[in-house]
């Protein structure tokens, strides 16, 4: 049928240059998602190997590993404490003290249902570390648990090419989040957020008895003046409640994927009707000329 919708080739330099600024308009405004997207394949692909490899280690040394990380949470002086994002107190390279928990390269990872995000966990907080996923803070326990042990995870705000933090104060009370170690997976509820001056340690402190992990993170976002803490206490592993919670992320997921395609081809929709009437309206000024 002649009415089928089809894609003319430009006529002349403007319309070339309106489709072009129009498709390098929809490339900028994609790159952050698309780049996010692949940052989310590649850690989820990290997160699979590192799974893999766990599952490939002797029983007796992933409890020799626990048992040495355990006795070095029982030594830890928890007022030597420092700002991750503070330039005058980072440090470089991998930190020794993790050398027990870490397989290739990662101490384990954190999985954050509410947002979708499954960041590798590596040992410090150096900007190297920080440029490519989470580092545990340097001086604060080991995420293998325990009754007076505190873990805080450190991750950028968010990065050009990885969300990482960038949603961590959409997390509310009672939401759950995962720290997976050697072969355990370590639960943890949100009790409280709270956002601090980056001096401020006493809330990521060692509590007597209580087995803690605080989220650690910049804000407000781009302004990072002050630090935002989101403290979780340890309770049961439940996997019916972590894989619920994984479903309802994947059909959001895919409702915004089918949201971008949506909005993709309603743009070129526009594109096409506006190619059309433009072409409508010089058939008609031909055809005034024509009858005068």
């Amino acid at each position: 049928m002649s009415s089928l919708i089809r894609f003319k080739k430009p006529k002349n330099k403007q319309d070339a240059w309106f489709l072009l600024i129009f498709l390098l308009g929809f490339l900028i405004a994609s790159y952050p998602l698309i780049s996010q997207y692949y940052y989310r394949i590649e850690a989820n692909q990290q997160v699979t190997d590192f799974d893999k490899t766990i599952s490939l280690l002797d029983k007796k040394d992933i409890e020799h590993r626990l048992s040495q990380a355990r006795a070095f949470n029982a030594t830890l002086k928890p007022a030597e404490l420092t700002d991750p994002f503070s330039k005058e107190e980072k440090e470089d390279g991998i930190k020794a003290y993790a050398n027990m928990l870490i397989v290739k390269e990662k101490i384990g990872y954190i999985e954050i249902p509410r947002i979708n995000q499954k960041i590798p966990i590596y040992a410090g907080t150096s900007d190297e570390v920080l440029q490519k996923g989470a580092g545990l803070l340097e001086g604060t326990s080991l995420p293998v648990g325990g009754k007076s042990t505190h873990t805080v995870i450190s991750a950028h705000r968010g990065l050009p090419t990885a969300e990482l933090f960038r949603q961590l104060d959409k997390l509310k009370s009672g939401d759950i989040f995962y720290i997976h170690v050697l072969d355990e997976i370590l639960a943890y509820q949100v009790k409280k957020s709270q956002t601090v001056e980056p001096s401020n340690f006493d809330p990521i402190l060692i509590e007597e008895g209580k087995d803690l992990a605080t989220l650690l993170t910049c804000t407000p976002y781009m302004i990072n003046s002050h630090r935002l803490l989101v403290r979780g206490e340890r309770v049961p592993y439940q996997a019916p409640i972590r894989e619920r919670a994984l479903a309802v992320q994947k059909v959001k997921r895919y409702y915004f994927f089918l949201l971008m395609i949506t909005v993709a081809v309603i743009l070129l929709l526009i594109y096409w009707v506006k190619k059309e009437w433009q072409s409508v309206k010089r058939l008609r000024q031909k055809e005034r000329r024509t009858h005068v």
